[in-house]
């Protein structure tokens, strides 16, 4: 079985693969737990760089940048990766979430693609 591709869906690939690769930072919040995260940390008297390290020793190769990232709410953050955050800084997966989300949908949004 031969396979040609559509030029239509090539178009299509290729305009979201240029648009997500041009380097640009993506406009929306990429996560709902960045501020928690900070929160606990802080209570936690951790800097990043100590959470990163903790986190690091856990499996998790993240760098105090990538921290940054994700308290700023820039960087996705996976199911494994809340379940090792969790396990840092000693708290229920839960605790990771705000008691109130809002902009969930801005963040679905920015999933998309």
């Amino acid at each position: 079985m031969h396979y040609a591709p559509n030029p239509e869906h090539s178009t299509v690939i290729r305009l979201i693969v240029s648009s997500s690769n041009s380097g640009a930072m993506a406009a929306g919040a990429q996560n709902l737990v960045g501020p928690q995260v900070r929160r606990l940390r802080m209570a936690a008297d951790l800097s990043q760089e100590a959470l990163a390290v903790r986190l690091q020793m856990a499996g998790w190769d993240l760098s105090r940048a990538g921290l940054s990232k994700i308290e700023a709410r820039l960087r996705r953050v996976n199911d494994a990766e809340l379940w090792v955050m969790a396990e840092a800084l000693s708290c229920a997966i839960a605790d990771l979430y705000p008691p109130r989300p809002c902009g969930v949908g801005a963040v679905l949004r920015q999933g998309c693609g």
